[in-house]
């Protein structure tokens, strides 16, 4: 005689029902508990069913319809990182290996999108600024479109940071690994802006050592990648019931304060004496006749001559190692010519090299790449679409009206100096624009109509390089019709830039 003991409990006797003839799926926390509803009590399973089940940490980052044709493993960090766990079959279980292998959390698009926009602008600004001025960068106060782009590039450099060092295990490796991309970044920036490639018009290269221009745009994105990198891997993360990016990474914070402290005493409080440059030499020297001299005696001013920011780069760096073409020669003080030339009857600061990606700038350059890794940190710990959106565009909100209200205070909104309202600013411009690229791309799946975007977001080092270098306007040169002169560039340069 076979007997059978029929549990007493209802619920596991629904529960066995389920198991046996339904295959209805379980829900299992990690400490072995079960049940088949949030709602219902758990009850405790043996050790042996829960060891046979993988723990597989899942961040569903794809779009929604790639995850209605996925079955998601269980979520075993679901307290932590306030989620709800999904469903999990328990017979048969999956080997660890193919659960990590199959539910590998891919791309956000959105991410390579706003890359991309970032790429196209930079692309737009370029070589449309001569045609259309108003794209070009601002002469020295105010904000055209061209004054954009290095914010993008800084904000989407930190959200993809928190995406990177979610989870860091050695920090002592993950801190060589950072400073080691950071240095490869710097040096390519002093391959590519540092004097060495001579143009589209010329196939020759080599820079004097004395005229390096040590800084640039990707030196100065490897300054900020480092210091938002070093603030995600070592500052203490404190953790809360409910997910808070003030409060839990109010450490980060406190290094944002502290760069915007230091970067307004150097700005406003640093003494700048008259000094003098050479023009016409390799060298600063007294005995030629191109040299130079600034009065200045301020402190505090923040005009092209006689700022702290142009300085500390001049000391620090030299006179003879900055950008030679500043964005203020367009001013109407220096009275530029068609062609390009200061005239020599100008103030004397009109013919000042000055780098508008110096030192002093790149602390609120950092600045924006922490803000943008607060934008990763929401990212990676909500999972909820309209929940990201919200916080998004609260950040949002809030480092834009802290721009607004400083530019009502006085301080001018400088891409050169790149002042903290700049920088606030520009933050909160680009988070508004990648909550609405997150919404077309991620939740609306309007991903096929920015596909263009999203593949130069991929490929963005490769085309700044292949731009900054002038290989893609040399290699376009090298098709013509009869004669050299007769190519697709020259006629552009023909028909719009020189009318």
């Amino acid at each position: 005689n076979l007997s059978l003991s029929v549990p007493s409990s209802p619920f596991l006797l629904r529960s066995a029902f389920h198991s046996l003839f339904l295959s209805h799926p379980l829900l299992v926390d990690r400490r072995g508990r079960i049940s088949d509803s949030p709602k219902n009590p758990p009850i405790l399973l043996s050790p042996q069913i829960t060891t046979s089940i993988p723990m597989a940490e899942y961040t569903p980052l794809q779009d929604d319809e790639e995850q209605q044709n996925q079955q998601h493993p269980q979520d075993w960090n679901a307290e932590k990182h306030n989620r709800r766990p999904h469903d999990c079959q328990s017979p048969p279980p999956p080997s660890p290996l193919a659960v990590v292998a199959k539910f590998k959390s891919p791309r956000v698009a959105s991410l390579d999108v706003f890359r991309g926009l970032c790429v196209f602008l930079m692309m737009l600004v370029d070589y449309g600024g001569s045609i259309f001025p108003t794209i070009a960068h601002a002469p020295w106060i105010g904000l055209h479109l061209a004054d954009f782009v290095m914010p993008f590039f800084l904000f989407i450099a930190g959200v993809s940071l928190a995406i990177a060092y979610k989870r860091v295990g050695d920090r002592m490796d993950a801190t060589k690994k950072v400073i080691n991309r950071a240095a490869k970044l710097f040096l390519l920036g002093v391959f590519l802006q540092g004097g060495f490639l001579h143009g589209a018009k010329s196939l020759t290269y080599g820079v004097d050592i004395f005229r390096v221009r040590w800084m640039g745009i990707l030196q100065r994105i490897s300054i900020a990648y480092l210091v938002a990198a070093l603030c995600e891997i070592w500052l203490p993360y404190q953790k809360w019931r409910k997910i808070d990016v003030v409060r839990s990474y109010s450490w980060q914070w406190c290094i944002t304060f502290i760069l915007c402290s230091i970067y307004l005493g150097l700005l406003y409080g640093l003494y700048v004496p008259d000094w003098e440059f050479n023009s016409g030499s390799t060298l600063l020297s007294t005995n030629s006749t191109n040299l130079y001299r600034v009065q200045c005696g301020l402190r505090g001013d923040l005009g092209p001559a006689c700022n702290s920011a142009g300085m500390i780069d001049r000391y620090i760096l030299g006179v003879n190692h900055l950008y030679v073409k500043p964005a203020y020669g367009n001013l109407k003080e220096c009275n530029k010519s068609k062609g390009g030339v200061i005239p020599v009857d100008s103030p004397a600061w009109c013919h000042a090299p000055f780098d508008p990606e110096g030192i002093l700038g790149s602390l609120t350059a950092a600045v924006t790449c922490i803000i943008g890794l607060q934008f990763g940190h929401i990212l990676v710990l909500i999972q909820d679409h309209k929940e990201r959106l919200y916080r998004w565009s609260m950040l949002s909100t809030f480092t834009f009206t802290a721009g607004v209200f400083l530019a009502f205070m006085g301080m001018p909104v400088n891409k050169s100096l790149y002042t903290v309202n700049y920088a606030l600013l520009t933050s909160g411009s680009a988070g508004f624009i990648f909550c609405i690229l997150y919404l077309l791309v991620d939740m609306w799946g309007y991903r096929w109509l920015l596909a263009g975007l999203e593949w130069m977001g991929v490929h963005s080092l490769s085309i700044f390089i292949l731009l900054t270098s002038n290989l893609a306007i040399i290699l376009l040169q090298g098709f013509y019709w009869r004669t050299p002169e007769n190519n697709i560039i020259h006629q552009i340069i023909r028909c719009f830039v020189q009318q």
